[in-house]
């Protein structure tokens, strides 16, 4: 299938022709607005006949009155039914969610809880466990050994230093080696 180029000029008409017929399109969809709005307000909202008497400003007042009532329910009832679809469509949106097993991780938060309160949210707040972890704990008696005894009864170290000084000192050394 070989197909035809279009030429520029070609092209310019086509669109031209377009936006012609998508203006007239517009202008009878503006017009059919306008038509429909004061069709539905001589409906709606006849002429407002001034009242002469007093009576007759009352029962006017009476009749707005009902009618602000009326829509009032309107309104609310539709309020009602816009508030239940939202919460059907989130609850099928959630329903897919499952179905297709993607699902997004709430941000979870640190809490700091000890070990008491925890167990208290986990067992109720029937159960009152105290955990005291340290009273459970073996108790292990420190031996002291004599290598640690001798390090600490060398003393000062100024002193065996002085003693190991001098000729004396080295005569000492060399003795105790023999």
């Amino acid at each position: 299938m070989s197909e035809k180029k279009i030429s520029s000029s070609r092209k310019h008409q086509i669109k031209s022709l377009m936006l012609s017929i998508a203006k007239g399109l517009l202008e009878e969809e503006a017009r059919e607005q306008e038509e429909e709005k004061r069709r539905y307000m001589s409906e709606n909202c006849p002429p407002l006949s001034m009242p002469r008497t007093m009576q007759e400003l009352q029962e006017l007042a009476r009749e707005i009155h009902h009618k602000i009532d009326g829509i009032d329910e309107e309104r609310y009832n539709m309020e009602m039914k816009v508030n239940k679809t939202n919460n059907e469509i989130n609850d099928l949106k959630i329903k897919v969610q499952d179905l297709m097993g993607k699902f997004k991780k709430p941000v979870l938060r640190k809490v700091r809880m000890s070990a008491d309160a925890m167990l208290k949210a986990l067992l109720g707040s029937k159960h009152t466990v105290n955990l005291d972890l340290r009273a459970n704990l073996k108790q292990v008696k420190k031996e002291v050994k004599e290598e640690d005894k001798e390090l600490r009864d060398v003393g000062d170290w100024r002193k065996n230093i002085e003693d190991k000084s001098g000729m004396d000192g080295r005569k000492k050394m060399f003795e105790a080696e023999a």
